[in-house]
């Protein structure tokens, strides 16, 4: 069974492509976007091609390192036209003459769980400023409309206890002298690099902020924590807590995500960041496992982690993102922590 053939996954696409968004933005328009596979990226697509049933006319360019996943990822467009994926490593030069103008391209493709910051921390950090470079050329020279930059809620660093919530002009506490740092320093460089474009070539450039999201599409290879108490629950195990589980997050489900996503870059003002974040979806990570761990029956379990795993956790404890700007454009979410982690377990025990 596929993603396409839950009622509650085509559910979800179909209630953010009824948002009452600025979808006539996109009429006829081309959309191009990087890290198409991923949990949003992935998401996003299906959004788009669904609203093409009804008329959109949307060209959706899939950008993926191996084109073949892709292809076996979007089985249900696999036919259509309006679909086309492009083979491409996002930190080699992107020059496609025969594209002609893309009207909206979306930096989506980034390393985002623990084990790539320790074991490819180059990679980590080439992907946030090499690529997005060579996404900002791509944009300029095919005449973009509008760049969005997907940045991180990893850019706040440590909160140094002056606040409870994080709005977009804070900036907390980051050690840029170690490993870790690549992950948050890098999306930080992003944005600036962002700005820049914006100032010396007139792009027209949106930074939406994600949180830690979660959902159906995840990767099964994801390290993310709360991936990880999602596999091991849908497998009816153990969740294994590797910290005293006070770190205080936010999240979001992925259905919020590309919903606040979209909102930001059909009405999100030039040169601003949004963070996508809801205070009902803020929550300890011992409160996380224990949430997935009474859904599957089982126990949270206390374990140290090895080396190369505790080298890529955050070392941020409390990070919660201020959704109000965001919300002022009219975002609101669907979901909160409860309804969205029950609905991903939901989903993907059934495929």
């Amino acid at each position: 069974m596929s993603l396409y053939d839950n009622t509650m996954y085509m559910d979800d696409v179909n209630y953010v492509g009824q948002l009452p968004l600025p979808w006539d933005k996109l009429r006829g328009k081309s959309v191009l976007l990087s890290g198409a596979t991923g949990l949003v990226g992935s998401f996003l697509v299906d959004v788009l091609m669904e609203k093409n049933r009804e008329g959109l006319d949307c060209t959706v360019y899939a950008l993926s390192r191996n084109a073949e996943r892709a292809a076996a990822r979007f089985s249900r467009w696999k036919d259509n036209p309006a679909l086309k994926f492009i083979a491409y490593d996002i930190n080699l030069p992107f020059v496609r003459d025969d594209l002609g103008v893309v009207d909206y391209i979306l930096h989506l493709a980034s390393n985002t769980h623990p084990m790539q910051y320790s074991t490819d921390p180059i990679g980590t950090i080439t992907t946030n400023i090499v690529g997005l470079s060579n996404m900002l050329e791509f944009a300029c020279a095919h005449k973009a409309s509008r760049f969005a930059f997907a940045s991180s809620n990893e850019i706040y660093g440590e909160n140094r206890g002056d606040t409870e919530m994080f709005a977009e002009d804070y900036c907390g506490y980051i050690n840029c002298n170690t490993m870790r740092a690549g992950y948050p320093e890098s999306k930080r460089c992003g944005e600036a690099l962002c700005q820049a474009y914006k100032a010396q070539k007139g792009l027209d450039i949106v930074i939406p902020r994600l949180t830690r999201s979660y959902g159906p599409t995840m990767l099964m290879t994801d390290t993310k924590a709360i991936s990880q108490f999602i596999r091991r629950g849908i497998a009816g195990e153990d969740i294994i807590l590797k910290s005293a589980g006070t770190q205080y997050y936010s999240y979001t489900y992925v259905a919020d995500a590309v919903s606040g996503l979209l909102t930001v870059l059909l009405k999100g003002e030039s040169g601003e960041a949004y963070n996508i974040a809801d205070e009902a979806s803020d929550i300890m990570l011992k409160d996380l496992a224990a949430i997935i761990a009474k859904t599957a029956g089982r126990e949270v379990v206390f374990e140290l982690p090895d080396a190369v795993e505790a080298a890529g956790y955050s070392t941020a404890t409390k990070a919660r993102l201020d959704g109000a700007k965001l919300k002022r454009l009219g975002w609101q979410p669907r979901y909160d922590m409860t309804g969205g982690l029950s609905r991903t377990i939901s989903i993907l025990k059934s495929i």
